[in-house]
């Protein structure tokens, strides 16, 4: 795969990695390192040095990151994946399979990989001991209708007439991710969900909170919240509500940027097909962190 022509171009390199070329070639040394560790830990009974025998169709560590990139970026199907690798559609999957997990593994130690889950009141004050105010939003993406009944109706959300998989997204003024809740099925409601990680037990209450209208009754866990008024079938709104919900609506305009950041990559917005369902995850643990990398690359 040649990739020549995107490393000197800055609109190019963006448009099919997510990453500018400075931002990708910062990236490059880290994503190596990482690739080697990965492919000794796989074979323990290894007897040639790692990259010993036949070439494949990625040659080296920069091909295979903007592979993977390119693959979160776009999403294309393995049959159209393997063509532009230069490999059959069964290669492009196992390819992505090695290179998911190394790619977390550079982020992680990038320290941009957002967190899944805070256990305590002092663990959220160790991870993030100058934050005062925090914005929280739900975001789903929809994936194929199973054809287990069961499954069926976990997947179902009503609201939207579709089935899908939901994520709870939590993000500072400067929209970069600090949390990304476990993937879960969309039926659940937004707060439910943040109640299942116990989320708001575990946010000091000197933080302050802005959140939607799908997080009602949240202040019986967090008094130190923000939420619009929401208007009932039988009472409206009056003027002050409504200029309430726009101030809150206008402070959390970051949180809605974050996801907006989040979904550049086609693999969290187009509809999931790939038969493992914890890709997903995945996919969306891995855009954050590629969009907390690119907010921290900028700053």
């Amino acid at each position: 795969m040649s990739i020549s022509s995107a490393l000197h171009n800055d609109r190019l390199c963006a448009s099919l990695t997510g990453l500018r070329v400075k931002e990708f070639t910062d990236l490059v040394p880290q994503f190596e390192n990482n690739l080697k560790e990965y492919w000794i830990t796989l074979r323990t009974d290894r007897k040639r040095r790692v990259g010993a025998g036949r070439k494949g169709s990625l040659r080296d560590s920069e091909e295979k990151l903007f592979a993977v990139l390119m693959y979160l970026k776009a999403y294309p199907t393995f049959d159209v994946f393997g063509f532009h690798l230069g490999c059959n559609r069964s290669q492009a999957k196992r390819w992505m399979d090695h290179l998911f997990p190394v790619l977390e593994m550079t982020l992680k130690r990038k320290l941009v990989l957002p967190q899944r889950k805070i256990t305590s009141i002092e663990e959220f004050q160790r991870l993030f001991p100058e934050i005062k105010e925090l914005m929280v939003d739900g975001t789903e993406r929809k994936i194929q209708r199973p054809k287990n009944k069961k499954r069926q109706n976990k997947t179902y959300s009503g609201k939207k007439k579709i089935h899908a998989r939901k994520n709870i997204i939590v993000s500072d003024k400067h929209k970069n991710i600090h949390l990304v809740s476990i993937t879960r099925s969309a039926r659940r409601h937004d707060k439910r969900l943040a109640d299942k990680d116990l989320l708001f037990e575990h946010i000091p209450e000197e933080v302050a909170l802005f959140v939607d209208t799908g997080f009602q009754g949240i202040k019986q866990k967090h008094k130190n919240t923000f939420i619009p008024s929401k208007r009932t079938k039988k009472k409206a709104l009056t003027e002050e509500q409504k200029q309430w919900n726009k101030l809150i609506s206008s402070i959390r305009v970051p949180v809605e940027h974050a996801i907006g950041g989040i979904k550049r990559y086609q693999t969290t917005t187009q509809t999931f097909r790939n038969k493992k369902l914890q890709l997903a995850d995945t996919f969306i643990l891995l855009a954050a962190g590629l969009w907390n990398y690119r907010l921290q690359s900028a700053s």
